[in-house]
Formats: C-alpha cells, sequence, structure tokens
C-alpha cells in the first residue's frame, strides 16, 4: 500500500482557479475529479454527446495512466448530463470503455456545467491494489 497521499494536475484552468487537483491517490485509492471532454481550451465533440463522453473519459483515463492504471482498474465511475435524451449515447460511450470491467456506475441529470456548450462531465474511482472478480 502507497502511504503518502500524491496529486496530479492537468491543464484544466479550474484547477488552478480552484485550488483543486486532476486527480489524487491516496492509499488503494486514486480519484479523478470531475473531467469535462477539453483538450485545453478546445471543447472536443460540440454538440456530440457520445465524443463528448468518449474524450472526457479519455482525458480521466490519461490522470489515471499518470498513476500506471487503465480502465482495468476503475471500480466507479460518474456520469453528470445536462440532457436525459442524451443517456443512450453517453451509456454507449461507458460500455465501450468498460465493458469488461463493470464498474459500479452512476449517472445523473445535472441543470448544466460552467461552460454551457458541455453536456457530459465525467469523474471516475480506481482501485491500484490486487486485481480480484
Amino acid at each position: 500500500m502507497t502511504e503518502a497521499v500524491q496529486r496530479v494536475q492537468s491543464d484544466s484552468p479550474w484547477e488552478e482557479a480552484f485550488g483543486c487537483a486532476r486527480a489524487v491517490a491516496a492509499g488503494d485509492r486514486v480519484l479523478v475529479s470531475g473531467t469535462m471532454p477539453f483538450t485545453g481550451t478546445v471543447l472536443n465533440g460540440e454538440g456530440d454527446p457520445y465524443q463528448q463522453a468518449k474524450s472526457a473519459f479519455g482525458n480521466a483515463l490519461a490522470a489515471l495512466e499518470r498513476f500506471g492504471l487503465g480502465p482495468e482498474a476503475v471500480v466507479r465511475t460518474r456520469m453528470y448530463l445536462t440532457h436525459a435524451r442524451d443517456v443512450d449515447e453517453v451509456g454507449r460511450a461507458h460500455k465501450e470503455l468498460f465493458d469488461a470491467v463493470r464498474p459500479a456506475a452512476t449517472l445523473v441529470v445535472v441543470s448544466g456545467f460552467v461552460d454551457s456548450r458541455v453536456l457530459v462531465e465525467v469523474e471516475l474511482e480506481a482501485y491500484r491494489g490486487a486485481t480480484s472478480t
């Protein structure tokens, strides 16, 4: 078990503005903050919930990679959507990435995000201990 708390940053301007990290590892858990579908200041998949979900999950998984983890370590996902109509498309993106892993998952419809073009934001929790089924 790792004793020290480790933190990683990304290029998100909100991390600096809010004083938070993209991901924090404490012991065997790695928590990835709410992650949107941006590369720098460019929104990926504008108007497309499937592409936004793929991009947001890709950004979140990139944070896990900094701890040597991949999708197989994910034990919980959270998906926040601005429209219930997008559930199937976001669910399709989730299934493509996590079907073999089957993490606990939550999907919530929210009133909006800090950027009104964003349709999807995601969070991940991972376990970096021994693999079990």
